[in-house]
Formats: C-alpha cells, structure tokens, sequence
C-alpha cells in the first residue's frame, strides 16, 4: 500500500505507522501505538539483562609457606566460590628471599587447580606479577550454565508468585 494512504489509515485508526524492518524489500511497517512499543522494547531489554549472567571475580590470597590446614580452609573457600558460579583468582604474596623461588609458588597453585580439577579449569596459568604470583580458575561451563539457568528459573518463579498475588488481591 502507499505511504500516503498508510498514514491516513494510521490517522483514522489514531495509531503511529511504524517502519519494522527498513531493510526488507518492500519496506515493513506496522500500524501501533508507538510508546506502548518503546516501552515494552524497554521493558525486554531490561529483563533480558537482569537475566544476564554476570561474572564476578572472587581472590584468594596465599603466602608460599602456608599450614595445611590453612590450605584446606582456602582450598574450601575456593571449591565453594566455584560451586557458586564464580571465578577465582589465586594470588601467591612472596616475602624476602622467597622471591628467588618462584618454582615453589608454582607448584603450589599446580596443586590448588589439581584439588580442584572436578570443579574448575585453569583459565589462566600461574604468572609472576612483581612479588605475586597469580592464577585464574573458572568455574566447568556446564556446571556454569546450571547455576545461571537455575537462577533464572528461582527468578521467574518468583515473579510469577507476584503476579499471582496481584490478580488475587481485590481491585479497589
């Protein structure tokens, strides 16, 4: 139809003709109320990013000559930021002439990734950063994906209970 007698039908009907897709041939639009379509475009943009994963880094600090049982405290720590979906950043603090032994805080994050293989992989390998030694573990992507889509679902859930309780209540 022409553009002309579009817009007439759009005057008539007291409706916005709006371009849908510009770049298909002949040209797509739609008779709508064109704040009601900014406003839900709005709104799916809004729930599409609360609905985004965000991925947060959590930092675990060691020093080279840790205790054992400090390391299972941090190692604990550690699997459960993973269980949680989250990254972990691994910093090993040499002091003094602990420097000249960097082998030393190697090994000990090659161990802290084997403990912890079954939940996380190695995202980045241990580097020298000044006196630190730092390593990345990342959470499985699959066990990842679970978490996200979990949280999605309690999100839903919850916002489904809302407007449940919304129609229940009497309207004044």
């Amino acid at each position: 139809m022409s553009i002309g007698e579009a817009l007439r039908l759009a005057q008539d009907s007291e409706l916005d003709l709006v371009e849908v897709a510009p770049m298909a041939r002949p040209p797509v639009c739609k008779l709508m109320d064109y704040g009601k379509f900014k406003y839900e475009s709005a709104q799916k943009a809004r729930e599409a990013r609360r609905n985004q994963a965000l991925t947060v880094i959590k930092e675990m600090r060691l020093r080279l000559k840790i205790d054992p049982h400090d390391y299972e405290t941090k190692k604990g720590h550690v699997e459960r930021f993973l269980k949680g979906g989250d990254k972990v950043k691994i910093t090993v603090m040499f002091r003094g002439r602990e420097q000249s032994r960097p082998e030393m805080g190697y090994r000990l994050l090659q161990r802290l990734a084997a403990d912890v293989a079954e939940l996380g992989v190695v995202e980045s390998n241990p580097k020298q950063d000044g006196r630190n030694m730092v390593m990345v573990i990342a959470p499985h992507r699959n066990q990842a994906a679970t978490d996200a889509a979990r949280r999605t679902a309690k999100a839903e859930k919850a916002t489904a209970s809302e407007h449940a309780a919304e129609e229940q209540a009497p309207s004044a």
